[in-house]
């Protein structure tokens, strides 16, 4: 296979072999990183030599034959014709050693070193090589001449002063690592006049995808190459391997990425194993820092190596494409430095790294990622304070998944029970957000702690907090109590957070601990909002509830999120403020936000905020009438955050799901979640409002208008009880009143109909709108018209597209009623369009099902002119039998006991509403009697 990039450095040496067959010998030292092919361009150069003539003799330095005398030598005059007792006299060299050792320093290597029976060998040997000359040109290729053994490094020295006056070319290659080969050999090379020095630099990307085509993947070689450029650093073997990786994975059509798998690992495994010891010391202290920002003195101390040895090292390393900015370049280089390590080897490095790093002074983060990889960092009398401190760290930055790791590790390891309570406290509250159940088994011992004060008083209300979404209402009124006791927080933080936390589990759980913002009516404007973004937020979910919806309020829960950031202190207040405003009926803005903390939440992959959010989000679907989306949002927080550890906040999602599949027709999924167990503590929060709600509007769905009505009245007795009682929360009464119209109580209807209108004000709001729209069906006909038309008009103005299409088929009702079939078929086209836009089916066809068919048009049936008979009055049905019977006016005006212009006046009313122009028209009195009967 052709050698790529190469042809220049072959150029220079088939120049250097033509001169050798005339003149002088020439020298070449070909240096190069690790893998990147000078063994290759060796024998590429040997073969050309070859087919010139030339005899061609080769050897290879090995680490393993370092120490074995004569080792390279004996390999490079193997097949050189040398007489008998030459050959024995090598023999006889290989097995002795050079003065006391092979081993000493370089000084000791010297000719001064050598016995003279054995300086006189190695001077008959190069003579013997002459003479080899003489016959043919020679080349010899000595291979990774760093490891030639001493013995070999003296022949050759004495053979490179002969050079100039023999047909001899000697090739050697180097390999950029942390130990340079024998200085005395550079210093000889740089005397000779026929020396030429070569580097084999790593490939450009052009010439990565030329070999990416040489092995099968030509098709794509343009795409995946600059991609393997970067995981290889230009490095052929790896290049080569990743190749090999990406034609086994078939991963070659699958985009701009090689695929990098056993291979790339086994290529980058062998680069690091083939230098000096040190260097694979200092690959593996570079893969365990690589997340560290660590000084090159620690990476030396972590190796055990010298600064200058660390200097070369790196420089080998990058040299041959391992390293990127001083880092491995890809995961997989730092598996194949870590790799031949056992387990307890592995996490005495770690340990070795974290107490260098906490010497050094570095971030508590870094030392504790090593202190959990050693599996076991006991012994540090530091180990639980940085443990503890990278946890906080990693709080602030949103990762509890990491600080988690960091508490248990803690736990496990302190000894001292103040201590260990204080990180369990931490613990429970950083497993909360990855799961809540996950923190719970620390719950109540920590309650017992604050109750017997072996924990601080500030703790209470982050435990209360806990203790109320897990129903332990008895243990969380002792822990909010405990705190009520205490007065004043003298840490002005702790009180913040003291009082943030009283509003939000006021707005939350508003029967078990009142508002520090709850006012009068009349004093909302006087008493201002908390100043603190939290405690902001909250207090304006408790003012909209409590007071109903306010400009006050809502610039408080937009300026508390304007001012809060995402995080482990901020959700739950950023959620009621979210919830402030959507029960403020500021939907659209509601809606913005929540997509706005939503993604940030998906962006730092924690899974209760995302499940919270998209909880949220779901709630505001349903508000702008969309059920599908709605339905996949709470799927999607119920995957994110198991249904067992939502809590009595389950309450939430499954409202949502419920509210969903009813409104879009599936009531055999809403059937399903109501099966889904509850705990018990569920309706003591605001989520058992939700959930009793949805659960009522499943029912009258369902033609269970008696249960229905039950829930109802149930929900709108609790928002009394709590002080909640606003429509723009839940709108109970036009849930209660359409059950009552069902059962047959109009007047009850009626009744809570003007209630609700009244409570929801005049603005132009969704709530309003749907109360409208609960007083029209619960009004008389006559009425309804004007009612429907203003329901849609503000409809329209709040987005809710449910809403609106009923609103609309309401309104065609009324219009059919009147005989205003085309005008009642346009909103029915509207009201079935919004309905298909909206997702749900079944209301969609019954609204096709109803659209107004004139008796008299040709599409009529049997059952047309039954539906139509209904809409007529008792005294229009009398007269329009008779008439169907055939009697006069004057004949019906006898019969009825009613005046003739009151006959006429009945029949123009009755040709309009059936859609017929005259008597002739009217259906056969067999029809009229079966719709009667």
């Amino acid at each position: 296979m052709r050698l790529v990039e190469r042809d220049r450095e072959l150029s220079v040496l088939a120049d250097m072999l033509r001169q050798s067959t005339n003149s002088g010998g020439h020298v070449t030292l070909i240096a190069g990183g690790i893998g990147c092919g000078k063994t290759s361009f060796l024998a590429e150069v040997a073969a050309r030599a070859t087919a010139q003539g030339f005899e061609v003799h080769g050897a290879a330095g090995s680490l393993a034959e370092r120490q074995l005398p004569g080792a390279v030598l004996g390999q490079l005059l193997r097949n050189v014709d040398l007489p008998l007792h030459d050959r024995e006299a090598l023999a006889d060299l290989s097995a002795q050693s050079i003065g006391q050792s092979t081993a000493g320093s370089v000084a000791e290597l010297g000719p001064s070193a050598l016995e003279p029976e054995t300086s006189r060998s190695l001077q008959r040997l190069c003579d013997a090589v002459e003479r080899s000359a003489q016959a043919a040109p020679l080349l010899l290729c000595v291979d990774d001449v760093q490891f030639m053994d001493a013995l070999s490094v003296h022949w050759m020295l004495l053979m490179l002063r002969r050079l100039p006056t023999t047909r001899i070319t000697l090739a050697m290659t180097e390999c950029t690592l942390s130990r340079p080969a024998d200085p005395r050999l550079h210093a000889e090379l740089l005397r000779q006049p026929g020396y030429r020095p070569i580097t084999l630099d790593r490939l450009s990307p052009a010439g990565v995808a030329t070999i990416l085509s040489q092995h099968g993947l030509a098709a794509v070689a343009q795409v995946l190459a600059p991609g393997c450029h970067a995981v290889s650093g230009g490095n052929p073997l790896l290049v080569r391997a990743l190749a090999e990786d990406t034609r086994h994975l078939g991963a070659d059509g699958a985009g701009p990425h090689p695929a990098v798998g056993d291979a790339y690992l086994d290529a980058a495994t062998g680069c690091l194993h083939r230098g000096w010891p040190a260097l694979l010391r200092i690959a593996q202290a570079l893969a365990v820092l690589h997340d560290d920002s660590a000084p090159p003195e620690l990476v030396a101390q972590l190796a055990d190596v010298e600064g200058a040895v660390l200097a070369r090292g790196m420089k080998a390393l990058d040299t041959a494409g391992l390293l990127a900015e001083g880092r491995p370049r890809h995961p997989a280089l730092r598996s194949a430095a870590l790799g031949g390590l056992t387990g307890q080897e592995g996490s005495a490095l770690h340990r070795r790294a974290a107490a260098l790093l906490y010497d050094e002074g570095a971030p508590a983060v870094e030392v504790a990622r090593h202190l959990l990889a050693a599996a076991e960092p006991s012994g540090f009398p530091w180990a639980v304070a940085q443990l503890q401190e990278a946890a906080e760290r990693h709080l602030v930055a949103s990762r509890p998944a990491e600080a988690q790791g960091c508490l248990e590790a803690a736990l496990r390891v302190c000894a001292e029970e103040p201590q260990r309570l204080r990180i369990k406290a931490l613990l429970a509250g950083t497993a909360w957000v990855l799961d809540p159940s996950v923190g719970a088994r620390h719950l109540v011992e920590l309650a017992v702690a604050v109750r017997e004060g072996r924990l601080p008083a500030h703790y209470s209300l982050m435990l209360a907090k806990y203790l109320l979404w897990h129903g332990k209402y008895d243990e969380a009124a002792d822990a909010i109590d405990r705190i009520t006791r205490t007065g004043d927080e003298p840490d002005p933080i702790a009180a913040a957070e003291a009082r943030a936390t009283r509003e939000l589990l006021s707005a939350t759980y508003p029967a078990l601990v009142p508002s520090n913002s709850a006012r009068p009516a009349s004093a909302r404007q006087q008493a201002p909002l908390p100043s603190d973004p939290r405690s902001r937020g909250a207090a304006a979910l408790s003012d909209v509830l409590r007071h109903g919806p306010g400009p006050e309020a809502v610039a408080a829960a937009q300026a508390s999120m304007r001012a809060m950031r995402l995080g482990r202190n901020t959700h739950e207040w950023l959620t009621c403020a979210v919830s402030a405003l959507l029960f403020a009926d500021r939907i659209k803005e509601a809606a913005d936000w929540c997509d706005h903390w939503l993604a940030q939440s998906r962006s730092r992959r924690v899974p209760l905020w995302i499940a919270e959010f998209s909880s949220l989000r779901a709630g505001i679907a349903l508000r702008q009438g969309r059920p599908v989306l709605a339905r996949e949002l709470a799927e999607a927080a119920l995957a994110q955050v198991q249904a067992e550890s939502w809590g009595v906040c389950i309450g939430g999602p499954l409202a949502n799901l419920i509210q969903a599949n009813t409104d879009i027709g599936d009531h055999a999924a809403a059937a399903e979640y109501l099966e889904v167990a509850l705990p018990a503590g569920m309706f003591h929060s605001r989520f058992g409002l939700y959930y009793l709600h949805a659960r009522a509007s499943h029912y009258l769905a369902t033609g269970q208008p008696q249960a229905a009505l039950d829930d109802f009245l149930n929900c709108g007795a609790v928002m009394g009880r709590w002080g909640l009682d606003q429509p723009t929360l839940i709108a109970w009464r036009s849930g209660a009143a359409r059950a009552q119209l069902a059962l047959g109580d109009t007047a009850g209807a009626l009744a809570l109909a003007r209630e609700q209108i009244a409570l929801a004000g005049e603005g132009l709001s969704r709530t309003r709108g749907i109360s409208l729209r609960t007083l029209a069906a619960a009004s008389r006909p006559a009425q309804r018209g004007s009612l429907l038309t203003a329901a849609v008009g503000i409809l329209e103005e709040c987005g809710d597209q449910l809403q609106l299409a009923h609103a609309l088929a309401d309104l065609s009702t009324t219009h059919i009623r009147a005989g205003r079939f085309d005008r009642a078929e346009a909103l029915l086209g509207r009201a079935a369009g919004l309905a298909q836009e909206c997702g749900t089916t079944g209301f969609g066809e019954e609204l096709r099902a109803a659209r107004p068919v004139p008796i008299g048009s040709a599409r009529a049936d049997r059952q047309t002119v039954e539906r139509a008979f209904h809409l007529l009055s008792p005294a229009e049905q009398r007269v329009v039998d008779l008439a169907a019977r055939g009697h006069t006016n004057r004949e019906i005006s006898d019969r009825l006991g009613i005046t003739v212009s009151t006959v006429e006046q009945h029949l123009t009313r009755i040709f309009r509403k059936l859609g017929v122009r005259t008597r002739g028209d009217l259906p056969q009195r067999a029809v009229i009697e079966a719709a009667a009967g």
